[in-house]
């Protein structure tokens, strides 16, 4: 008796090709990559008839061609609800853009611009003077550069002040940021040499002076932004070093990570050091992100004396480092909202730290009516996150979830963030947390469907 070939049930690339699913697929998307897929999806099913499964039915092949299709085709970067109550989460793209940010960005994306063409002179420009004068005006500073990140604003200084030379810090600032993001190791990467000082909690002016040799170059103080030292602790401020640079002809380099153009003690949070602050105190060269506190896109800025900061555009680095047309339009466009007195307003980063508690409570519980069932309003604590503020919070409301027999935390936190857009909420002790603060009031239609969704039997 003949044994029946299994692999001739194998439909053909032509015949799952005729289903109105893929052509479908083949109108949205090249006909070759669907041809792709097809075959790719035969090459599984083939291995697994191999292992002894079953020929599935042609209409499962062509759902599980269409579902490739949608996990392959589909973009990996896609928009998401941020209902952590973390306002600038770095896994979520840290700092969201104002609609004028926004709109600035589309349209020196959309055609050609004068980002290197001096329209006056009728010649060759550059990018950054499109920056400088409201950097300027905000900050005090006498020039600025703005590169694509501030760990790249930290890489550029250091190569073009200190390579083969020493830089003094002390070790209580030797600090690790997301993605393993250490110092030192940018440090190194510059060419400059690390002369640590101090203790881990203890650093006194004393200790920079003892460290100055001739190969010193610079002092740099780097702003703890996402940890904080307690109890039995000293460092040097800013001013003495400053004095000390000056006496002992050095540059001092303040890098503040974060970055903040206001004052955020009036909002009832520790107050976290400004630039214009740092170069009053006498910093020659001060460092900060574009993206985090400040409320703009992703950006390391560089302000300081002129000598300086024109020494750093002539570097190498800085053509490597420099922004896009884009970002610099959109970074622009957030300055402008600082120069107009509308950051609280308009920059959605201070508009969530300045929403008045009675509004998220009213939110919050909105949220919890089409929750339904046993969800409730709690007390809270919206935190500023981003290497900002390290364990400030704000009061806030939050939306809670607990878990049930019939339902873990971690399957409804995984059932909202299956909602498209995604739902992005938090868990603590059995229970998904929701936080109205962080979620733009437009967005909330999209949370109220997913909670449906999500708690549908």
């Amino acid at each position: 008796m003949t044994t029946r070939n299994p692999y001739r049930d194998l439909p053909s690339v032509d015949r799952l090709l005729a289903d109105e699913r893929l052509r479908a697929l083949s109108a949205k998307y090249s006909g070759d990559t669907v041809v792709a897929l097809a075959r790719e999806e035969l090459e599984t099913v083939r291995e697994a008839v191999g292992r002894g499964d079953a020929v599935p039915a042609i209409d499962a092949i062509v759902e599980a061609v269409d579902r490739r299709a949608r996990s392959t085709l589909q973009p990996s970067l896609r928009p998401a609800i941020n209902a952590t109550g973390v306002i600038i989460h770095t896994n979520l793209g840290r700092a969201p853009l104002s609609d004028e940010a926004l709109a600035a960005m589309t349209a020196a994306a959309r055609g050609y611009s004068n980002l290197e063409f001096d329209l006056e002179a009728g010649e060759r420009g550059s990018r950054h003077v499109h920056l400088e004068e409201q950097l300027r005006r905000l900050t005090g500073a006498e020039a600025v550069l703005a590169v694509n990140n501030n760990a790249g604003a930290v890489l550029l200084a250091l190569s073009a002040l200190a390579q083969m030379r020493e830089v003094i810090i002390s070790r209580g600032q030797l600090v690790e940021i997301g993605g393993g993001f250490r110092i030192p190791d940018v440090m190194a990467q510059s060419g400059a040499f690390l002369a640590e000082v101090g203790t881990t909690n203890r650093t006194y002016l004393r200790d920079y002076a003892a460290a100055i040799t001739d190969d010193t170059a610079a002092l740099m103080r780097v702003h703890t932004s996402n940890f904080k030292l307690i109890g039995f602790t000293a460092s040097a401020s800013l001013d003495e070093l400053a004095g000390l640079a000056r006496e002992r002809n050095l540059w001092l380099i303040d890098d503040l990570g974060s970055g903040c153009l206001l004052d955020t003690a009036a909002f009832g949070l520790t107050p976290e050091p400004t630039p214009q602050e740092s170069l009053a105190a006498g910093a020659d060269l001060v460092l900060f992100s574009g993206d985090k506190l400040l409320g703009g896109p992703q950006a390391g800025i560089i302000i300081g004396k002129r000598e300086i900061v024109e020494r750093l555009q002539r570097h190498p680095l800085a053509r490597a480092l420099r922004m896009d047309k884009a970002s610099i339009a959109g970074l622009a466009a957030t300055l402008d909202h600082y120069l107009r007195d509308e950051a609280l307003e308009r920059i959605p980063v201070w508009r969530m730290i300045s929403a008045p508690l009675d509004a998220i409570g009213r939110r919050a519980r909105r949220w919890r009516r089409a929750a339904g069932g046993d969800a409730t309003v709690i007390d809270g604590r919206s935190m500023i996150g981003g290497g900002s503020l390290p364990e400030e919070g704000l009061p806030t409301k939050l939306l809670a979830l607990p878990q049930t027999a019939g339902r873990s935390a971690q399957a409804l936190g995984r059932r909202l963030r299956e909602h498209d857009p995604p739902v992005v909420a938090r868990i603590e002790r059995d229970t998904v947390l929701l936080d109205p603060r962080t979620v733009h009031p437009r967005e909330d239609r999209i949370v109220l469907a997913a909670l449906r969704a999500a708690l549908a039997d």
